[in-house]
């Protein structure tokens, strides 16, 4: 073997790993790279879930606490849907109203009489828009967003 012949065999045994090896680590790049979307995607569509199950589970338990006839009723006010919950306390009537406002669940806790608004609400959970119906002694929770959802309520007391 000449020189040259000798230096082109070893330039082939040292090049070729390296490619080999270039290779290797640009695939476990992409792969890390494409792993870490998939888990952005199932981490914002959990995201969305929990916080459509929460946000019905809160409005379950407050529709339960006040199923009264009479006391379960949805109104609008400002533009806004809201569920009404009345109770009587002491002599005189409060009104619990839940409702969807910009991107969040909201709740006022206030006397009847209070003039208070729905701007003075309390912020309880960003979530998905939820809209509220009530027919036939049933209060109907749907979430419109990308889980999607709905819930149904029997009215035991009869409602509105």
């Amino acid at each position: 073997m000449t020189g040259k012949e000798l230096s082109k065999s070893r330039l082939g045994t040292v090049v070729f790993p390296l490619l080999l090896f270039l290779v290797f680590v640009m695939c476990a790049l992409f792969l890390i790279l494409i792993g870490g979307r998939v888990y952005e995607n199932i981490s914002h569509r959990s995201e969305l879930a929990y916080q459509k199950e929460i946000a019905f589970s809160y409005i379950a338990n407050k529709v339960r606490q006040a199923d009264e006839a009479g006391a379960v009723s949805l109104t609008e006010s400002g533009g806004v849907q809201v569920l009404e919950l009345k109770q009587t306390i002491e002599g005189t009537v409060y009104v619990t109203q839940i409702y969807y406002l910009d991107g969040s669940l909201y709740e006022l806790f206030a006397d009847q009489n209070s003039g208070l608004s729905v701007s003075d609400g309390n912020q309880i959970l960003e979530c998905g828009k939820i809209t509220m119906e009530i027919s036939d002694h049933l209060l109907h929770l749907k979430s419109v967003n990308d889980s999607g959802g709905e819930l149904f309520l029997s009215l035991r007391s009869g409602g509105a």
